[in-house]
């Protein structure tokens, strides 16, 4: 068990993408002049989240509707949840204003698409199946925490008699129309309505490139969590390990869930890594919209230069090696 752990950390460590991103936290670091023009940055995130949820999709095509629908719904419930005992965690235990508390809630119960597709890319290279309609679960576990660490966020500003900017209506349309959400799912149904036959004309484009544009974007995803390696003396200890402990904790939960709902170890794995990622896109979107008076110092650093890194370098092999042994454990 060690030895296949080391085996999986160093294959992990290694990979192109995981590197990549390290290269872009020593160019911050050094304050090297490399720079992602906006345009770029937008391009490549609408062409990963595109290419995701439309192999999703067509996933789901070929598996049946009925297969995914219950691994979803778990899915959804917990990311759900996840919000309503983190925020209590962070209000008591960290001592963080209420709206800051809901904003970091939300971040840790939504889900980080780069993650999971970093964890497909380990699956595979270890050669470990998983189900590829496991798409579905990253679409539908954004937005149920978002909302619920908006609606934590608001009760709290109501009591404090501050006033509300945004409306429900606002709320429910980022979480539901927000640029990552509406790829993801709008795709999915693409993917689902064209089929394999659909795929067989894409597949040069959405499939070939898919690695190098993913290894471009984490080395963009290194240089902003390199800058915000400053910012860790200002987030405190407490939230240092609060970022890491949690996805541990949250990706545990996520093992147990998947195989509880009949997913393979390579499923549950990824069930786990969804439950253990933090949103750094989505999220963050909604709460300048919904919560502008969260500080974005607290979220953004938690979600990006500290869980992140975990999750992409060390936490995926982990909770791989969660959901082996849970499997040898409850065969």
């Amino acid at each position: 068990m060690h030895i296949d752990f080391i085996h999986a950390l160093s294959a992990n460590l290694l990979s192109p993408a995981v590197l990549f991103f390290a290269l872009g936290i020593v160019a911050a670091v050094v304050k090297s002049d490399l720079k992602f023009p906006e345009a770029l940055y937008v391009t490549l995130t609408v062409y990963l989240l595109t290419a995701l949820g439309f192999k999703g999709g067509v996933a789901i095509n070929e598996a049946g509707i009925a297969k995914v629908i219950l691994p979803a719904l778990a899915a959804m419930l917990l990311g759900a949840v996840i919000p309503l005992w983190t925020y209590p965690l962070l209000r008591f235990g960290g001592k963080f204003r209420p709206v800051d508390a809901a904003a970091i809630a939300a971040h840790y119960g939504s889900v980080s698409a780069v993650t999971f597709i970093t964890a497909t890319n380990y699956l595979k290279s270890i050669n470990e199946p998983y189900e590829n309609y496991a798409t579905a679960f990253l679409a539908v576990m954004e937005s149920p925490a978002i909302v619920v660490g908006v609606l934590l966020g608001k009760m709290t500003l109501e009591k404090q008699s501050l006033v509300f900017t945004g409306s429900g209506k606002s709320l429910l349309r980022e979480a539901v129309f927000g640029r990552s959400v509406f790829l993801l799912v709008g795709s999915l149904l693409v993917g689902l309505a064209c089929g394999k036959a659909g795929m067989e004309k894409v597949e040069p484009f959405f499939v070939t490139p898919f690695q190098g544009v993913l290894a471009l974007f984490l080395l963009e995803m290194g240089l902003v969590a390199g800058q915000r390696v400053a910012d860790l003396k200002k987030v405190g200890t407490f939230l240092l390990f609060f970022g890491i402990l949690m996805p541990l904790g949250h990706g545990s939960l996520g093992v147990v869930i998947g195989r509880s709902v009949g997913l393979s170890l390579g499923g549950t794995t990824l069930m786990g890594v969804l439950a253990a990622s933090a949103s750094y896109i989505a999220a963050p979107a909604a709460m300048r919209l919904s919560l502008p008076e969260a500080n974005p110092t607290l979220y953004l650093t938690s979600s990006l230069a500290i869980t992140f890194p975990f999750n992409i370098t060390v936490g995926i092999p982990v909770y791989y090696a969660l959901a082996k042994y849970y499997f040898e454990l409850k065969p």
